[in-house]
């Protein structure tokens, strides 16, 4: 995983928020060429990554075949524990190339995250609008702020060259021989909604 960063000197929000995005695709990337769901994600204070994680999902897998649940997000956690308290979360904000799903949202909103922002939407497993609000729902956690959108065609390009691809953990595998990678346009439905209701601040 990435170690601390230096700190650099961005000339607006929009500069930092697309180079820390780039962080999480290039994470994501790296998921890729292990054969991981390519999700990928940077832990950022005070305009530092201080923590970095990819799927570990496949490897993770037990001798059961019970699905892994070492989301990108749990691995930037145990890298920012080893060497910082967990307050610094309430300071910290998430990037990350999809949205959270259910249970990684809820560690978020539990983790105290002061923002989090995503590529593409999760339309299964979204906890942060795909499928529930965990992260703006009442609760005893404070909320979390939240911003989609960013990078989001690359993100969805990067599920789809994986999913194009054979995957010897599906338990029923599928022929893909006949699959094309499709390129995402301006009007593909995937997430469009998050880029017009979740703007950069």
């Amino acid at each position: 995983m990435e170690q601390e960063s230096p700190h650099i000197q961005f000339h607006n929000d929009t500069e930092k928020h697309e180079y820390f995005m780039k962080k999480a695709l290039d994470m994501g990337e790296k998921a890729l060429a292990t054969g991981e769901t390519p999700v990928g994600c940077v832990l950022v204070h005070n305009g530092k990554v201080i923590g970095s994680g990819m799927n570990d999902t496949n490897k993770s897998m037990n001798a059961c075949g019970i699905l892994g649940t070492r989301h990108a997000e749990f691995l930037a956690f145990e890298e920012v524990l080893r060497s910082h308290p967990r307050s610094i979360f309430r300071e910290t904000d998430l990037y990350v190339t999809v949205e959270p799903c259910i249970m990684c949202a809820s560690a978020l909103r539990q983790y105290q995250i002061r923002h989090v922002y995503f590529g593409c939407a999760n339309e299964r497993f979204g906890g942060t609008g795909g499928v529930l609000n965990l992260h703006s729902d009442p609760g005893i956690d404070r909320p979390y702020g939240l911003t989609g959108g960013l990078f989001r065609k690359e993100a969805i390009m990067l599920l789809r060259r994986f999913y194009i691809q054979e995957n010897e953990r599906a338990p029923v595998p599928k022929a893909k021989k006949d699959r094309e990678l499709k390129d995402v346009d301006d009007d593909d439905k995937m997430s469009k909604d998050f880029v017009d209701i979740l703007p950069l601040p």
